[in-house]
């Protein structure tokens, strides 16, 4: 299903417009004293978030006809969503590329182990790894360091080339503006106290889709000799079903498996291919209340061929 250039502009219009309205309304509420901020934190960080999925478009070509026009678009909205465009659509690019292959992880990813590798670390290193995947690092500390602090460095693309240590200082500096206008109209405290909330608002309900989407029992994963796309994408990824309107501000990314089978389908357009593909609807098919479970499975059995907890692991016999 191709792009629909006056379709993706009023999607465009009718994100961005609500975003900027509630961002000074809830500006103007806290420099005011009213409560009411608390309530339209979230709805701005929500906004940003489908700011965000554009811009994933964008890195996809599958928002505008012009490869040269996404790119123009994605820089732009990174400076919003605190991204810088091109080292996030490399790694991004990597990742789709990769997804369920065993010996390609650690572009885009979630990083994960098998039992055997978990088995195979020092203590210190079980311990660190077991910090990391614990839900209290992955979806509170994870998405302010990966939004506030990596993406100011093109971290592990420093070696790539000039492009992308561009990308992430002229986001940088774009974003250093955009937060300077706004501290000289409303002040600096204030700005603070509602844009950081309102980014990690957004980043921490994207590090939560992004991980549900991929990391599931029944996720697929293979050795590089077994691995196949076509097979990796639809099996290894989840469909979230999300009810209205967390649907409308996820952009539809939660029909993962679907994105990841044909990434040049517009977000607007993936409910079109459940109704077309009604088949498609129960494959990997998780709701809300079903992504508990998968935020304690820590390591990928290659024998079960699941992922499982840590206690599950240690019940494994070597």
């Amino acid at each position: 299903m191709k792009v629909h250039a006056g379709r993706s502009v009023w999607e465009l219009a009718i994100t961005l417009v609500p975003f900027f309205g509630v961002l000074v309304a809830t500006l103007w509420a806290i420099s005011a004293g009213y409560l009411v901020a608390a309530v339209l934190v979230p709805v701005a960080g929500l906004l940003l978030l489908r700011i965000f999925i554009i811009q994933h478009d964008c890195g996809h070509g599958a928002f505008l006809h012009k490869r040269a026009s996404n790119d123009r678009l994605g820089r732009a909205l990174g400076v919003l969503t605190f991204t810088p465009y091109d080292c996030w659509r490399r790694s991004h690019t990597l990742h789709h590329a990769s997804t369920g292959n065993l010996d390609s992880r650690g572009s885009g990813d979630v990083d994960m182990l098998t039992v055997r590798e978990f088995r195979s670390l020092s203590w210190l290193g079980r311990q660190l790894y077991r910090a990391y995947r614990h839900p209290v690092v992955m979806l509170g500390v994870g998405p302010a360091y990966l939004f506030l602090l990596r993406h100011r460095l093109p971290i592990g693309l420093m070696k790539e080339g000039a492009q992308y240590w561009v990308s992430a200082l002229a986001t940088n500096l774009a974003t250093a503006g955009f937060l300077a206008a706004l501290m000289a109209a409303f002040g600096i405290g204030t700005t603070l106290l509602v844009v950081i909330p309102t980014v990690l608002v957004a980043a921490t309900t994207g590090v939560w889709l992004f991980y549900v989407q991929h990391q599931f029992e029944q996720a697929h994963w293979d050795r590089r000799e077994e691995w196949e796309f076509h097979e990796a994408a639809l099996k290894g990824s989840s469909h979230l079903d999300l009810p209205q309107p967390l649907r409308w501000f996820t952009g539809n990314i939660g029909m993962h498996h679907v994105h990841h089978l044909a990434s040049r389908i517009p977000f607007y357009r993936l409910p079109s291919v459940l109704k077309a593909f009604p088949q498609l609807r129960e494959v990997n098919r998780l709701t809300v209340p079903q992504t508990f479970r998968p935020l304690v499975l820590a390591l990928w059995d290659e024998d079960q061929r699941r992922l499982v907890t840590f206690r599950e692991a240690a019940r494994i016999r070597s």
